[in-house]
């Protein structure tokens, strides 16, 4: 059935579209790939694939060090079976909708390791006001992975820390994200103890308070975060997007799939996750090459 549906395509971009030989001799062959590749993957009906799947197969053809080029070639040619599919009402939808071409080399982003986190979030030393808000603030952002402009628009009644979860608006799109343990305590602590007496009569709205009483700007955590990186002595460049990017290459790490990040990311697509994946799969391939022993006989 594949071969004929890949012959069905062929023939339907060769009349229809009128490409060149050499044009559908690459869509065969990119198709031809694919099919081999999800064949191994023990992937029955591709014609009910996620999108996720395909994505993984793109991350294949990076790890197997294929240009960005080729991959987002192949993507198109996927994309354009796909799209016949769809027409001639053999798939139910087209699942390349949300994946979209690699413009360029993208830089991966710069992350935390395990033990450099634990070492940031215990710098606050939490037996001031001051302290005991930004340890609630470095422990929400590590739990839950949101955007610096999100945290700071916390409202007090975004949290739940009775059953543990947060409430993040953003461009008016509304997602739940759970904390853990570590997180809900400070945040305790800080509500409970600091925020009464931070606030002084000023946004009494907003979850995390300055030194005024009202809301905390960016500029305010950005100065907090570099403060306690020198404090830590993490020599790396460190932003308060950092923090971020450590929580989604983390879960990663440890088994969540990339459509639950990209979720708790509040991401539109998962394209824009990709790039987390791209994160392991390198950290994955420097311990192989560290650690094989023919692997260092070839260097």
């Amino acid at each position: 059935m594949m071969e004929a549906n890949l012959n069905g395509f062929v023939d339907y971009m060769e009349h229809t579209k009128r490409l060149s030989a050499n044009t559908l001799q690459s869509y065969r062959r990119d198709i031809e790939q694919y099919f081999t590749y999800i064949k191994k993957c023990s992937i029955e009906d591709y014609k009910d694939i996620s999108p996720s799947a395909i994505l993984s197969y793109m991350l294949h053809l990076q790890n197997e060090g294929r240009a960005v080029a080729t991959v987002s070639r192949s993507l198109a040619s996927i994309r354009a079976f796909y799209q016949f599919m769809f027409k001639q009402k053999i798939c139910a939808c087209d699942p390349t909708g949300e994946l979209h071409s690699l413009k360029s080399e993208r830089k991966l982003p710069q992350v935390l390791s395990s033990q450099e986190v634990n070492t940031l979030l215990e710098q606050p030393a939490g037996v001031d006001f001051k302290g005991m808000r930004d340890k609630a603030m470095l422990e929400v952002l590590y739990a839950t992975g949101i955007r610096v402009s999100e945290l700071i628009s916390l409202d007090i009644d975004s949290i739940n820390t009775d059953v543990g979860y947060i409430v993040c608006k953003s461009n008016n799109k509304e997602r739940i994200i759970p904390l853990y343990t570590e997180a809900v305590n400070a945040l305790k602590k800080y509500i409970h103890t600091a925020r009464p007496t931070m606030v002084k009569g000023g946004d009494d709205k907003a979850l995390f308070i300055n030194s005024n009483g009202g809301r905390l700007t960016r500029q305010g955590f950005w100065k907090i975060i570099k403060a306690y990186t020198s404090q830590a002595g993490i020599k790396k460049d460190i932003t308060p997007h950092t923090l971020r990017h450590s929580f989604a290459v983390h879960l990663l790490e440890n088994g969540a799939d990339l459509k639950s990040i990209q979720e708790m990311l509040g991401h539109s697509d998962i394209s824009s996750t990709q790039i987390y994946a791209s994160v392991v799969n390198n950290k994955i391939k420097n311990v192989y090459n560290n650690a094989h022993p023919r692997a260092k006989v070839s260097k």
